[in-house]
């Protein structure tokens, strides 16, 4: 997985470095993909394409049915290129580009800077720094409703691989769940 990454802040103060990046690595990878007939691309999109005011807990089928959050739009509107350029690559020329949609994801080589941080890196800094100055209390950005899914990169590398295989011998991945 290739792309450029952040948290709220890093998202809303950098949208066009964010949609430029992603667009431009994803165009390169794909495209790269067919020209040397690639036969099997696993594309990552991301959780921050499903509308901003999708019920809980969201579903698949909320997926571009509504308004994105405005503070990561750029980078949500990159992915759902990407996303599209698989569908159309398939379509057009017959590749076979899968895309899914993981959860929010943590683990080695996380970024702890405040700047840049997914909301769980953000948290353990924020309640690391708080202990160690003897803070009584810990800022924590939103509004408390949303649901958030975590899940260890690790174990989002066994399930894509597992998915490849499966679909590779064209063994639908719902007859196992």
């Amino acid at each position: 997985a290739a792309a450029k990454v952040g948290g709220i802040l890093a998202n809303n103060t950098y949208p066009a470095q964010f949609i430029y990046s992603n667009l431009l690595v994803q165009t390169n990878v794909i495209n790269a993909c067919y020209k040397f007939q690639v036969k099997k691309l696993l594309f990552l999109g991301s959780s921050c394409i499903y509308p901003r005011f999708a019920s809980q807990p969201m579903k698949e089928e909320f997926l571009l049915s509504g308004k994105l959050e405005p503070t990561n739009q750029a980078y949500a509107i990159a992915k759902i290129a990407g996303i599209i350029m698989c569908q159309s690559y398939n379509r057009e020329y017959g590749t076979n580009f899968i895309s899914v949609m993981p959860t929010n994801l943590y683990g080695p080589n996380d970024h702890y800077d405040l700047n840049n941080s997914h909301v769980l890196p953000a948290l353990i800094r924020k309640i690391h720094e708080a202990k160690k100055h003897g803070s009584k209390y810990v800022e924590i950005w939103g509004t408390g409703t949303p649901r958030r899914e975590f899940l260890y990169v690790d174990q989002l590398i066994l399930i894509s691989g597992v998915s490849l295989i499966l679909n590779y011998y064209n063994f639908p991945f719902s007859k196992i769940l």
